[in-house]
């Protein structure tokens, strides 16, 4: 079985939209190294985001 994990990327791996708001980090779900979902802008959404798929 998959497991979904949270990803967290920093720095130029951020998408450009992102970055120009000011935001150095983003967080994806994925899934067997694939993203899933995101990009997010907090860990705290990733982490909601991961407990929902969980269930």
């Amino acid at each position: 079985m998959p497991t979904v994990q949270i990803m967290s990327v920093i720095g130029s791996a951020v998408p450009a939209p992102l970055r120009e708001q000011g935001l150095l980090a983003c967080w994806y779900l994925v899934r067997n190294g694939e993203p899933i979902s995101g990009p997010l802008t907090s860990l705290p959404d990733a982490q909601k985001q991961l407990q929902a798929t969980s269930h």
